[in-house]
């Protein structure tokens, strides 16, 4: 059984405390449109205006989707994009740190030196 190396626990314990600093998080995208209703007849859409909306944008099955968002929970959702856009960045980072880990701890020892036998 293989045991962790302590820079693989520190980089393991690096990334959990900044995911969790990041909750809520998603990706997606989040767009204040006008819209008409579905009423037949409501006064507004009648005279052209249209009604407010905020609107999610996400990717669910390879294909994208909207939902409609209330109100009062657009700042959370707000904030849960732009969490989203940092764990996306940390993410990216954490690349080259796992690489460089992964050739710290395979670094081969150097090889004994050849011993040179006398020509006959």
């Amino acid at each position: 059984m293989k045991t962790r190396r302590p820079t693989d626990l520190n980089l393991k314990k690096s990334f959990a405390r900044q995911v969790l600093r990041l909750w809520p998080a998603l990706k997606g995208s989040l767009n204040h449109v006008a819209k008409p209703c579905i009423r037949p007849t409501c006064p507004a859409c009648a005279r052209g205006d249209k009604h407010p909306a905020w609107l999610l944008a996400f990717t669910e099955g390879g294909r994208r989707r909207c939902r409609y968002v209330p109100l009062a929970l657009v700042p959370r959702l707000q904030q849960a994009l732009k969490n989203g856009r940092r764990l996306e960045q940390i993410l990216y980072q954490m690349g080259p740190a796992l690489i460089k880990q992964y050739r710290q701890q395979t670094r081969p020892t150097a090889p004994a030196p050849r011993k040179r036998h006398a020509k006959s």
